[in-house]
Formats: C-alpha cells, sequence, structure tokens
C-alpha cells in the first residue's frame, strides 16, 4: 500500500518539478508574496483616494494569486494553479463593477475621496 506524505520532496515530485522552478526557493516567494499583501493591506488603511483603494485590493488579490502559483508548481499539482484562473475571472468582474461604483460617485459628488462618502447614508 502506498501511504502518501503531505508537503514533503520525496524523490518522484522533485523530480517532476521542472529545472526553472527549482532554481528560485519556495521562501522567496512567501516574502514576496507577504511584501506584496502588506503593502496592499497598507494602502487600503491609509489612502482614502477610492481608486487607490482598490488598486490595493487588487494587489492583495495577486499577491494571493502568487502564493496558490508558487504551490501549485512546487508540489507539481495544477489545482492550484485552476483556483488561480477563477480568482482571476472574479477579479475582472470586480473590477468592472468596481470601476462603474467609483464613476458614478466621482459624478455625483466629484471627488473619489471615501470620507466624504458617508453622505450616502442619508
Amino acid at each position: 500500500m502506498l501511504i502518501r506524505r503531505p508537503f514533503c520532496m520525496d524523490q518522484t515530485v522533485s523530480q517532476t518539478i521542472p529545472e526553472v522552478i527549482r532554481t528560485v526557493p519556495l521562501q522567496y516567494y512567501v516574502f514576496f508574496a507577504s511584501a506584496l499583501f502588506a503593502i496592499g493591506v497598507t494602502g487600503v488603511l491609509v489612502r482614502r483616494n477610492a481608486i487607490i483603494i482598490f488598486m490595493c485590493v487588487e494587489l492583495m488579490l495577486n499577491a494571493v494569486n502568487i502564493l496558490l502559483t508558487a504551490f501549485s508548481a512546487y508540489r507539481a499539482d495544477p489545482n492550484g494553479q485552476i483556483f488561480v484562473f477563477f480568482i482571476m475571472a472574479v477579479a475582472a468582474a470586480e473590477v468592472s463593477v468596481g470601476l462603474g461604483i467609483i464613476v458614478m460617485i466621482y459624478r455625483n459628488f466629484q471627488t473619489t475621496d471615501v470620507n466624504l462618502l458617508s453622505r450616502l447614508k442619508w
């Protein structure tokens, strides 16, 4: 009976990983994605412009996509890359709806400052 141990690099898995991917360690992808995600969170919390907040949310989504793709490539399993494809499709729909909302807010208030959007409650 074949018992497969999760998250360990046995001989068969390490042979299926292409040489190009093995040249960059997995930790570099994790650090890069963590830095991108931290920049995105900082931008969402600090900035007040709706367009910049929107771009920071997209930056956080891309950081998660990088991690999913890296782990998928290192495990030689295409499921992570398929999941990234669906995330990108949802992000494209989010961009179209979000930009439409931002344009309508700009038309009504002549600004994209989110502090002034509290007037939408009344």
